[in-house]
């Protein structure tokens, strides 16, 4: 008995291609996600397989579009447990035709086959909308495009329209411009809120359709989707709630799309729209659609958590994800859904209330792309255990075999054939077992599904990992030092007399921004006579504030995402006569969800000041208050090449608060993902070459009391080969000076592999295998132990059991 560790490092093959010993893994791989809000699904489905290489490997195939004997297209059928197209009479397949308005139609809709390569996209309103009919489907948003790229590379694709879509996204998808319509109410059965909802669907449909990328049409949509997770607020609006879910339904089933609609955790979805899971356990805690014949699918499993500005990190053990997804088809899941596949990153200001700029980087592809193992490699590895058992999970027949407490087999059998697939399953979370089923031995570990595509065989159990393991790593480039020259502009600090609105009262910091800018400017004089020192006290509704006695900063205070209001107490020194506060109220991103989002009102509702020698309280609350809505950097746009010349720069100081500053830089060579370590910094926003990489938020330490999030994705499609502009605007004090560029990279691989062995069974030989990323070849090999080594991938270290050789030997095996 005993443990092997073996930790190396991967290089670029220069010159010898065939130098490169180790390009293939044993297993096929699976396709990637290619866009940042793009989930990647595994289905169920009926036929074989055909290998189509995207981004290095993967498993689908797309049946082109047949027709019936009278001209019309074939139907999508389900017997609760497939999606498929009638290719072929087929005596054994109990097939159920999806039904529309009462009457029967027929989809054009491809052979679903066991694969990954079907991508969740949803669609944002605010961002193919930002004004009332004011369209942008260019560039970045281009839906059109992506589409047909997804279905070059064969894959399929489900449209989630929404229109709200919540996904941490600002205001969950909705136009701010929404909120402005006279007497609507989001998300019910309200008639301005309804009208504007369905203009922008058809829109959304009608460009499909003049496209041809429905699946009725021979494109790759073969979902989409309408409203989201609406049971979760439905209660808020009582009947008219019920109402708008009915009218839902029918508008978009009345669209005529050819592909079924689905609504996400809607139980009561009406007719034949498709109810869906979200959620970390479905094959658990969701029952399937009620009567009729409709498929169980899987629309979000959560592979990890989104995070928050001062959030400790946090990741779901693949084991638990693996055995999430074994459980769902083991129980007769026809689709799941991976939420993320890819993490990605909210650029510019799309992120929700204080959501992370970065987003999902626990997914099995992180926020760079990057491949984080093992999650990716085990979950590959359970992919192509289920492919084994697609023709007895689609025409076999289920039965369920109790195999003692907590424990249990969900066995799927084709008598003609007689073949069979089993899946061992032991719900214990804590304790080991072993079972006996069909005359052998099987050992259960906790929480674990063991997969037997012939029912006998286990290929894999959802809690042995053998996949390899990878540690990310930053390294600093030398362009970081290179012209390392920073100017700065401040920002002008202003007082009553140069604002532009003034009111008798404080005014609502969403109504004054409307999603323009983070930044709005609130001040207003006091004289209080007699007093050196006094106490500022201000409440607030959110997000946070940065607060100025005659120009001088004074302090910061920020709420939560749970708790967005907060209380701002601080002293202050007074000079004789007028005194001027200035406070620069601000916002993280608009909320995403909930009931009445057009109610929900942010920044200041109360301000006081207490005298230190008299104890008088002035209530400022209706005072005279000027504002200013956005920063003047932002107006003149100096972020970009062209905006720069319009302020005055010089040469940087560190530590002061409302300051922009710049520097340029060269790409760092090579191909590695970039990313800027703010650590230096405080909080604000920041640009490269005019497009803003997001909020960064370092001050905002977690519970450990580091920053939630420090390194900062900067796209290579964001960059030149040299003369980079790098604009910062930070607000509460930090160092640019110490600002890093760096690469990143997964180039340090490691294996475990452990010789306990099941005994119960006659067990394959452990082994470990370690791949290098395409193109590399293994550099070194930098640990290697038999015993029982500590620590983790990328920092292990030698226990108090060790075999002296075990490097040696590991350097032969090389």
């Amino acid at each position: 008995m005993g443990d092997a560790f073996k930790l190396i490092r991967c290089t670029y093959a220069i010159r010898d291609t065939n130098a490169i010993t180790n390009t293939n893994d044993a297993m096929p791989s699976m396709v990637q996600s290619v866009h940042q809000f793009h989930t990647v699904n595994l289905i169920n489905g009926q036929g074989g397989t055909h290998p189509l290489h995207i981004n290095g490997a993967g498993m689908v195939q797309h049946a082109s579009p047949s027709q019936n004997g009278r001209g019309g297209s074939q139907p999508l059928r389900s017997n609760g447990r497939r999606m498929l197209q009638d290719v072929s009479p087929n005596p054994r397949a109990r097939r159920f035709a999806l039904n529309f308005n009462q009457v029967a139609q027929k989809f054009n809709v491809p052979i679903v086959r066991p694969h990954i390569g079907w991508a969740l996209l949803l669609v944002f309103w605010n961002a193919h909308e930002p004004r009332p009919r004011q369209y942008n489907f260019e560039g970045r948003y281009d839906l059109v495009r992506f589409i047909k790229l997804i279905q070059e590379h064969k894959m399929y694709a489900t449209l989630r329209i929404g229109p709200f879509i919540q996904a941490e996204w600002n205001h969950g998808g909705l136009p701010y411009w929404l909120r402005e319509v006279s007497n609507i109410t989001f998300r019910t059965d309200n008639d301005p809120f309804k009208y504007y909802m369905r203009r922008f669907v058809t829109l959304i449909v009608k460009i499909m359709k003049k496209k041809k990328l429905f699946a009725s049409q021979g494109g790759p949509i073969i979902l989409s989707q309408i409203e989201n997770e609406y049971m979760t607020v439905e209660p808020a609006f009582g009947e008219a709630g019920e109402r708008y879910i009915q009218w839902a339904a029918k508008m978009a089933l009345g669209l005529k799309t050819g592909v079924p609609w689905i609504m996400c955790k809607q139980v009561d979805a009406p007719g034949p729209v498709i109810p869906t899971c979200n959620g970390l356990n479905c094959g658990d805690t969701y029952d399937g659609p009620k009567g009729g014949n409709k498929p169980f699918l899987w629309t979000e499993n959560w592979t990890a958590r989104f995070r928050i500005f001062g959030d400790a990190p946090s990741q779901r053990p693949v084991d638990d994800l693996a055995f999430s997804v074994a459980r769902f088809f083991s129980k007769g899941g026809t689709l799941a859904n991976y939420y993320m596949y890819h993490g990605g990153t909210n650029f510019g200001r799309t992120g929700a209330s204080f959501v992370l700029t970065q987003y999902y980087d626990e997914a099995p592809l992180d926020e760079y792309g990057l491949k984080r193992e093992p999650n990716w490699g085990h979950l590959r590895y359970l992919h192509y255990a289920l492919r084994l058992c697609q023709m007895e999970l689609l025409w076999g027949s289920p039965s369920v075999q109790n195999l003692g407490e907590n424990l249990e087999a969900r066995i799927y059998e084709i008598k003609e054939s007689n073949t069979c697939v089993a899946f061992l399953a032991n719900l214990e979370k804590k304790i080991d077992a072993t079972v006996k089923f069909r005359g052998l031995n099987y050992f259960l570990q906790r929480h674990s599904i063991s997969i037997l595509p012939d029912c006998k065989n286990v290929v894999f159990n959802t809690r042995r990992v053998n996949a390899q393991q990878s540690a990310r790593s930053y390294h600093t480039a030398n362009e970081t030092y290179s012209n390392n020259n920073w100017q700065m502009y401040q920002e002008m600090v202003p007082n009553l007399e140069y604002t532009s609105v003034h009111a008798n009262e404080l005014l609502d910091l969403y109504n004054m921004t409307k999603d323009t800018t983070d930044y709005l400017w609130y001040t207003t004089r006091f004289t209080l006579e007699g007093e050196k020192w006094a106490v500022l006290d201000i409440s607030s509704l959110g997000h946070a504030l940065h607060a100025f006695i005659n120009g001088i900063y004074i302090g910061s205070g920020h709420g939560s995402k749970m708790e967005k209001g907060f209380e701002f107490e601080k002293a202050m020194q007074l000079i004789p006569g007028v005194n001027h506060i200035s406070l620069l109220g601000l916002l993280t991103g608009l909320p995403d969800s909930g009931a009445y989002l057009e109610r929900r009102n942010a920044g200041i509702h109360k301000m006081s000041i207490r005298g230190f020698k008299s104890g008088v309280l002035m209530d400022l609350s209706s005072n005279d208050w000027g504002y200013e809505v956005g920063l003047d950097g932002e107006k003149k746009g100096i972020y970009t090449e062209n905006g720069r010349n319009y302020v005055k720069w010089t040469r940087a100081m560190s530590g002061l608060p409302v300051t922009w500053y710049k520097r340029y830089f060269d790409a760092p060579k090579g191909n590695d993902p970039i990313a800027l370590d703010l650590s230096a910094m405080g909080k604000g926003l920041a640009w490269v070459n005019g497009e803003c990489i997001g909020r960064y938020w370092v001050s905002y330490l977690s519970p450990l009391g580091e920053p939630s999030q420090s390194l900062y994705h900067v796209p290579r499609a964001f960059i030149k080969p040299t003369e980079n502009l790098l604009v910062l605007f930070e607000e509460h004090g930090g160092d640019p000076q110490n600002i890093i560029i760096s690469t990143v990279e997964r180039n340090d691989i490691c294996t475990f592999v452990s010789w306990q062995l099941d005994h119960t069974v006659k067990d394959v030989k452990p082994r470990a295998l370690l791949t290098c990323p395409k193109e590399m070849i293994i550099e070194k090999i930098v640990f290697a132990s038999f015993g029982n080594p500590v620590g983790f991938c990328g920092n292990f270290t030698i226990g108090s059991c060790h075999a002296s050789y075990a490097e040696t030997v590991a350097k032969k095996v090389n």
